[in-house]
């Protein structure tokens, strides 16, 4: 009689083990995340051995000779702002995003970048043939260039190919395509994409090679498999977009080597992603003037000050309940903030339709965005517009007062490099700087007091 196979049942959010399915993960409270898996035995680990057959030992921290590794920079700039300065030897970097995003023309033309600049590339597809890889290349004009490409989804042939070119940079197109043949579980299963990540880890660490991995994500948003992976990996890029607009961020959510939440832009268009050097005009050069519900903000993306258009729409609700809908703003501070507007400055919203829109497809979430949304609102609402040479910065408390922010001086200066002739922000702001002589930088209380400013009444 055939020995039946054992299995458990995997938590692909948190890692918990369960010898039976669940509906929910008792470890991470996750509803239906327990996928079932073969157990296998597990292959026998060694200590970490560099490709040259040399063995990793303990020794004192004060033997330890440390030395500063330089950056390679590519000739993206949007790129090395997000990494933290550019590529570091050594580095494992995850690339998440949903499908068509653009996360392999992203990868293809840092690929091309980095053989032209210096050192070799594999770029390892599970995914592609190697002549849809050249097709891709050549309608971004980069069909000449000078790298690996390895059409492959067995994780020893990989490291074969590794062993034999010794690259110093390797693109894994994608973390979900690779097994690993000692495995039984499918592709893209849990132990399959730890093992194989961790495989990948240890070949970065002890040879100082460079690796980008990209990872499918699932409907929620999140990167698929275990969330170990995240914590594995040494910075985790999130690449968004709306499939109605031509911009593409690049988000920083983790990174060793730099500040987190950093984001660079891009541009879509028919021979790949051109930066985005100045994102604060392209954001703003639609906008309509003279236009009421409309709100001008300096929102702070990492360390780079970003202008943005906050748009609102209120009108009386035809049935019982109001509506509120908002696009790239969160849904709860956009609720809170119509509260305290009804509360603390006397608008009357309930029986009003409130669409509220972060314009240009960018996504805010700051709390310095809170004066600008209520702004907007108040605008619509009054059929008042605001000057096109005002913008407002400032957290809104559920009192109504105006509550200091942070890197204020860059956020000015960003507003004034545009045009910008006056600024509203907190009053405790003021303090502890010499605002500009050239434009007129106007502290507030509360947000009736700033109301009462902005449409003088």
């Amino acid at each position: 009689m055939a020995k039946k196979a054992k299995t458990q049942f995997v938590c692909h959010t948190c890692g918990y083990i369960s010898p039976k399915y669940l509906g929910r993960c008792p470890n991470c409270g996750q509803w239906n995340t327990l996928v079932e898996e073969k157990i296998e035995d597990k292959p026998t680990r060694h200590s970490r051995v560099s490709l040259s057959g040399q063995k990793s030992r303990p020794e004192k921290l004060s033997a330890v000779q440390s030395r500063k590794e330089p950056r390679l920079a590519t000739e993206m700039d949007e790129l090395n702002r997000v990494l933290g300065g550019g590529v570091v030897p050594g580095s494992l970097v995850l690339i998440g995003g949903d499908p068509g995003i653009g996360k392999s023309t992203l990868l293809l033309q840092v690929s091309q970048q980095l053989s032209k600049l210096q050192g070799d590339v594999l770029y390892v597809s599970g995914e592609e043939s190697a002549e849809q890889i050249k097709m891709r290349a050549e309608r971004l004009e980069n069909g000449g260039s000078d790298f690996y490409i390895y059409a492959e989804t067995d994780m020893g042939a990989v490291r074969d190919a590794i062993e034999s070119i010794k690259p110093d940079y390797v693109i894994i197109d994608s973390i979900q395509t690779m097994i690993q043949p000692e495995l039984t579980s499918v592709a893209g299963s849990v132990s399959q994409v730890r093992e194989t990540t961790a495989e990948l880890m240890q070949i970065a660490k002890t040879n100082q090679i460079a690796i980008f991995i990209v990872g499918h994500v699932t409907k929620e948003g999140s990167l698929a498999g275990p969330r170990m992976l995240e914590h594995m990996v040494d910075t985790v890029l999130y690449f968004e977009g709306d499939r109605h607009h031509t911009f593409r961020i690049l988000r920083a959510v983790k990174n060793r080597f730099g500040s987190t939440n950093e984001i660079g832009i891009f541009d879509m268009s028919e021979k790949g992603l051109v930066e985005v050097t100045n994102p604060s005009q392209a954001f703003l050069e639609e906008r309509l003037e003279g236009a009421t519900g409309s709100a001008i903000v300096v929102s702070m993306e990492g360390t780079r000050p970003i202008l943005a258009e906050v748009q609102a729409l209120i009108s009386p609700s035809v049935f019982g309940n109001a509506k509120r809908t908002a696009t790239g703003l969160d849904y709860n501070r956009v609720s809170l903030i119509m509260a305290v507007l009804e509360k603390r400055a006397g608008l009357l919203l309930q029986n009003q339709d409130a669409y509220l829109k972060a314009a240009g497809g960018v996504k805010l979430d700051e709390p310095a965005i809170d004066l600008a949304i209520a702004v907007s609102i108040a605008s619509s609402y009054k059929d008042k517009g605001t000057s096109p040479e005002e913008c407002f910065i400032g957290e809104i408390g559920l009192t109504g007062e105006i509550r200091r922010v942070n890197r204020i001086e860059q956020r000015v200066n960003e507003a004034r490099k545009l045009g910008f002739k006056k600024i509203y922000i907190p009053v405790n702001n003021l303090q502890g700087w010499q605002p500009p002589t050239d434009v007129a930088v106007v502290g507030v209380t509360t947000i009736s007091e700033a109301l009462r400013l902005i449409f003088q009444q």
